[in-house]
């Protein structure tokens, strides 16, 4: 007895095992087929969302817990080594959700996890799409929005961890305080309005604790939606396998790997900072940019000028975020070009003048050198924030240490500029060679004139001709599960 209309022959197992095996098949690939034209930027996009649900969730959980103020309270709880300890009400209450709330610890480590995952989820998203050269024509609002993402992303994850106002956010206040000291003539004016007196003051956690829950998440998720794409047509909605996992991510890192321990740094104290303590990972070219800038003072019109701060914590930063997005919005597409080396022709199709060369095709090596020098760049100022740390396990002295950093910033970008290049131009000619010639099989025969040749496979092999001629299915085809020729209608 034929079954009509079986295309794979019956599998072994029960009715579960088989259902199981179907939906496996329908919701895997499906988690990469949402997006057909870049199928991986589409994963890191819907990670990104997913982590960004997960701290929102978190947070909303945390909100009654946790007391945005500076006043000062004496510590009796269960961290017994700050017993007596002044300390403010939110670190007071932050410790309270740590070790008295049940479970505080495992959702305020979760929280944490998922504002680096969501950074961290954008970034591989714009590497994603630049490298691949998506963001210009039909694309291009898409790509802003994900550039707007990273800068947001980024303030609501910093304004998080200077909430409990420990010693590690204390030192980034302070961090902040001389950054903005350094402005020319407005600098302390702009320092009194944002602190609200001489910092660090008792209104910034307050400040800092609206711009976190509600500013920064609001204008964030804002833009999540609208980069949101609703189908054309309507179909059956299946879970996103990526939606679990994200999840369970983020839990595991949360249950197994401690993130932001505020018990281990203290109280935040005016002028201490904690020993080894660095930002997160997103926030650390910054600091590497302090730490490898050297000390340059100028006066102008009888005003300081510290160019030691200025230059790495508000020129690099400005450039990095203010100039990225307008460059992105207005000038990179058409540098992008430029840079490629690709001319499509210029005015309506119906009015272009036909001619016998086709226009240049575009080189993405120089695409892939600006981008991986850029990378180079972050890498570098990002290990530079850890130079003590280097000098200190690997005994080298801390100067030595941040005169190579300042060597390989300047040298480095160039270098892996120029070497990815040359590689990528390598790569273009070995391919134009195995089309024009074949692949390479590393098999040697003897000419008959005495001359040894290699042979050489086609890169695109035909596909082999069909024996059957095209034609009803075949009860055979059917049972054995081949292919059913569906070439037209019965």
């Amino acid at each position: 007895m034929v079954a009509i209309g079986r295309r794979h022959p019956p599998r072994s197992g029960g009715p579960a095992v088989r259902r199981l095996a179907a939906g496996t098949r329908r919701l895997v690939p499906g988690a990469l087929r949402r997006d057909p034209d870049d199928r991986w930027a589409a994963v890191f996009g819907r990670i990104a969302g997913y982590s960004f649900a997960v701290a929102v969730v978190s947070g909303v959980l945390l909100l009654p817990f946790f007391r945005p103020s500076m006043g000062t309270v004496a510590y009796h709880g269960s961290y017994h080594k700050l017993d007596g300890v002044p300390v403010s009400q939110a670190y007071r209450s932050v410790l309270a959700i740590s070790f008295d709330v049940r479970g505080g610890l495992l959702i305020r480590q979760v929280h944490h996890w998922s504002a680096d995952l969501f950074v961290a989820a954008v970034c591989l998203r714009l590497l994603r799409v630049f490298f691949r050269g998506r963001f210009c024509g039909r694309a291009l609002p898409d790509w802003l929005i994900w550039v707007a993402l990273l800068p947001l992303g980024m303030a609501a994850a910093y304004t998080g961890t200077l909430l409990p106002d420990d010693g590690l956010s204390g030192g980034s206040l302070a961090v902040i305080t001389g950054v903005l000291l350094s402005l020319p003539v407005i600098g302390t004016h702009l320092v009194f309005w944002i602190f609200g007196g001489a910092p660090p003051g008792h209104l910034i956690i307050g400040r800092d604790y609206w711009a976190h829950i509600l500013v920064f998440p609001a204008l964030a998720g804002a833009l999540l939606l609208a980069g949101l794409r609703p189908s054309r047509r309507p179909r059956r909605v299946w879970p996103d396998p990526l939606l679990p996992f994200t999840c369970a991510v983020l839990v595991l890192l949360g249950a197994v790997a401690q993130i932001n321990p505020v018990w281990l740094y203290g109280p935040y104290l005016p002028g201490s900072i904690s020993a080894g303590a660095v930002p997160d990972w997103y926030m650390a070219f910054l600091d590497g940019a302090l730490r490898l800038m050297p000390a340059w003072e100028l006066t102008v019109a009888g005003h300081p000028l510290d160019l030691g701060v200025l230059i790495p914590a508000l020129v690099l930063p400005g450039l990095f975020f203010t100039c990225l997005f307008l460059i992105c919005l207005a000038l990179y597409p058409v540098i992008d070009r430029r840079i490629t080396g690709g001319r499509p022709p210029r005015g309506p199709r119906r009015s272009r003048p036909i001619t016998l060369l086709p226009p240049r095709p575009a080189d993405p090596a120089n695409r892939t050198a600006v981008g991986v020098a850029g990378v180079t760049l972050y890498g570098l100022m990002w290990a530079a924030a850890a130079n003590d740390e280097i000098a200190y396990h690997l005994q080298i002295p801390l100067y030595t240490v941040t005169w190579i950093f300042r060597v390989l910033v300047l040298a480095g970008p160039t270098l892996a500029f120029l070497v990815t290049r040359g590689i990528c131009h390598a790569l273009a000619e070995r391919r134009r060679d195995e089309e024009l010639h074949g692949r390479e099989t590393g098999r040697i025969v003897r000419n008959p004139q005495g001359g040894y040749d290699e042979i050489r496979e086609p890169v695109h092999r035909t596909a082999p001709p069909v024996a059957d001629p095209p034609g009803p299915a075949t009860a055979r085809q059917i049972l054995e599960g081949g292919p059913m020729p569906w070439t037209g209608r019965a």
